[in-house]
């Protein structure tokens, strides 16, 4: 374990919060990526080599077990983040269709597991598998078949600041269930909670007390896998919500279609920058704290009362069905 005096300033930057308060938002759009006439995985070099000259070229990423992730700038809005997502993944997938490659936009591989190899073999990821195997299955899933949106949103100073990392922890289970794709012991969230509650976090450790200290905390407490020292660390840290010292990444949501994005985009926006429902928000979710758990839980097995609680928080926006 490491030492809670050599994460505390680390841990204080990732919580340093921004100056301004901006409204940006931004997308990591993530990918199954198959073989157009076998359905099988296709090697990442391949996938790079028929990417070409697609305009989606310089925000490409990979995952390990070949999922494909388009990291987008900021944009002003959703609807601005929607379009050009949906313009730059049209046009890749158009790029890789010339090369027999196809993109699904599914949270959960149906490939079995012996099918989908894992492709990143740097130390990272071979020290998160080693040690993922050691608990369970759930890292081995995880990393090769899911498939996620992450959202990317402005944090604010101050109290509002405190607010917004408040209100998107305590209703991350209810907006996950509401735009869920994937349920049950086999969906992509159950993944998630089976894989390491000790650097996962999926409960309420994160809300209690100094927001600083408790992650302080939580990291100390997460198994060290690499010799790369405490910054490194942080990074393998998979919270529902991770502190990104200016914004707040989402991490806890179903990979969506890319039109259905802007949905999800809509629904965080308002949480985090509408003053009044925020703190509506806050003051609703707050006595579930303590059950926090047991919402994720529910969440991840498709449990409706969960989802339509989603619903609720948000009853007055305009989603597209």
């Amino acid at each position: 374990m490491m030492k809670t005096q050599e994460l505390r300033p680390l841990v204080a930057s990732l919580f340093a919060k921004g100056r301004h308060r901006t409204t940006r938002v931004a997308v990591e759009q993530e990918f199954l990526v198959a073989d157009i006439a076998t359905g099988a995985v296709v090697p990442i070099d391949r996938v790079r080599r028929a990417a070409g000259t697609a305009y989606a070229l310089p925000y490409l990423a990979f995952e390990p077990g070949g999922q494909l992730e388009l990291s987008l700038p900021c944009a002003p809005d959703s609807a601005t983040l929607t379009s050009t997502l949906c313009a730059l993944t049209d046009d890749l997938a158009q790029h890789l269709a010339k090369e027999g490659i196809r993109l699904d936009a599914l949270p959960c591989d149906p490939r079995l597991e012996h099918e989908v190899p894992l492709q990143l073999t740097t130390p990272r990821y071979v020290a998160m598998h080693r040690h993922f195997d050691a608990i369970g299955p759930a890292g081995r899933r995880m990393m090769r078949r899911t498939a996620s949106t992450q959202v990317c949103l402005d944090w604010w100073p101050g109290q509002a600041g405190a607010e917004q990392w408040q209100v998107i922890n305590l209703a991350g289970p209810f907006l996950a269930a509401r735009f869920a794709r994937s349920e049950g012991r086999e969906g992509r969230l159950s993944a998630w909670l089976d894989l390491d509650p000790a650097r996962t976090g999926f409960d309420d450790r994160l809300l209690r007390g100094d927001p600083i200290s408790a992650y302080t905390e939580f990291a100390a407490g997460a198994a060290v896998l690499t010799t790369q020292g405490p910054a490194d660390h942080l990074t393998m840290l998979f919270p529902p919500v991770r502190p990104r010292t200016t914004y707040l990444e989402v991490r806890f949501l179903d990979a969506q279609e890319p039109a259905a994005v802007g949905n999800v985009v809509t629904a965080l926006s308002a949480l985090m920058y509408d003053d009044d429902r925020r703190r509506r928000t806050l003051q609703e979710l707050g006595p579930e704290l303590p059950r926090l758990a047991e919402h994720w839980r529910a969440a991840a097995m498709g449990d409706q009362a969960t989802a339509d609680r989603g619903r609720e928080l948000l009853p007055d926006l305009e989603l597209v069905a």
